[in-house]
């Protein structure tokens, strides 16, 4: 079968494409054929090497979100059979309640070979059920940025109808974070860097966009569009770089779910600390979240007849190209590989 490796970090260039031994399912392991991928901005911090929970090792196989079809079932399974429609759960060991540190080492993509292959076995447990109504590459970008999505905005960001919510840009998690904010009823308001990106959030939903261009001091302008008052929720995507702006955009005794770390530090720690204190804001971190949360999204997907917004599509033998487009961050929604002529249901 065909699988990609990291053969080097530091370059996109070190992920090479093999050949492998078909792999065996052992007793509680269930042998997937899978039929789409997706990235995400975490995979680019493996391509350079950089820990995601532990220092990833040479021969690793990427990308943490992947569906597929079932082929065969270990002798003691009991959660699925062969033909099963299955979506790979991104922490493995997490199936419930917090998240603990032992649970780390199941991250696929991380530690534990990915999703980038022509089929992988995976334990019963780490999987869940398709959605009916969703094909396999979107139930692909599920994974990693839905649930982080859903937590954020659902478990942690607890929305309720008639809240504001602060997304930042396109990114996969961006957009379900929107999405999922219009379907507990809240206003949302969006910023992003293009009038064409602008436009698009606005099909998808958002009450409001803002130009992070044309308002550098964006957080001013969150603050103008809510009367003064700030958002209940701000969704943090940018992390070290942007969280003072989204600090000072969240009301007073408001809500702020950390997603990401996609800018560099900020130098005005002490001032963080300052608004976070005065304005009584509330921080939680999100780490993607456990599978039965993942379940929990599943069932509000099928209710509200969600569907992912996919920015891009690549074949399997164009992974390289997929990663590239991602680094590049002019996508809306995810980027999803197919792995096979037909990725549909």
């Amino acid at each position: 079968m065909r699988v990609y490796r990291w053969r080097q970090f530091g370059e996109l260039e070190g992920l090479k494409l093999e050949t492998a031994e078909t792999p065996s399912p052992g007793p509680y392991e269930v042998r997937v054929r899978v039929r789409a991928s997706s990235l995400n901005h975490r995979d680019l911090l493996v391509a350079r090497g950089i820990p995601v929970g532990a220092t990833p090792r040479v021969g690793l196989v990427p990308l943490s979100d992947g569906a597929g079809e079932v082929l065969e079932v270990g002798a003691q399974v009991t959660r699925f059979r062969a033909g099963d429609r299955v979506v790979a759960a991104f922490r493995q060991g997490w199936i419930d309640g917090e998240m603990r540190a032992e649970q780390v080492v199941g991250d696929l993509g991380g530690l534990k070979d990915g999703m980038l292959a022509d089929e992988v076995v995976l334990n019963e447990e780490g999987l869940l059920i398709i959605p009916a109504h969703l094909g396999f590459e979107e139930a692909a970008t599920l994974p990693c940025a839905a649930v982080s999505a859903w937590n954020a905005v659902i478990v942690k960001g607890a929305v309720k109808p008639g809240d504001t919510v602060l997304v930042q840009g396109t990114g996969g998690v961006a957009i379900f974070a929107l999405q999922f904010a219009k379907l507990a009823g809240a206003r949302v308001l969006a910023t992003t860097s293009s009038a064409a990106k602008a436009a698009r959030l606005v099909e998808l939903g958002a009450d409001a966009t803002i130009d992070r261009r044309e308002h550098t001091d964006w957080d001013a302008e969150v603050l103008r569009l809510t009367g003064g008052r700030g958002v209940d929720l701000t969704v943090e995507i940018g992390g070290p770089g942007t969280i003072n702006r989204s600090l000072a955009a969240t009301r007073i005794g408001g809500r702020l779910s950390i997603v990401g770390l996609l800018t560099p530090p900020a130098e005005d720690t002490a001032g963080m600390f300052m608004t976070a204190f005065l304005r009584d804001v509330t921080i939680a971190s999100v780490h993607v979240g456990n599978r039965m949360s993942f379940e929990s999204m599943n069932r509000a997907i099928v209710q509200g007849r969600l569907r992912p917004v996919i920015g891009a599509r690549f074949p399997f033998e164009r992974a390289l190209d997929a990663f590239r487009l991602l680094q590049g961050g002019q996508h809306i929604g995810k980027v999803v590989l197919l792995h096979d002529s037909a990725p549909g249901r």
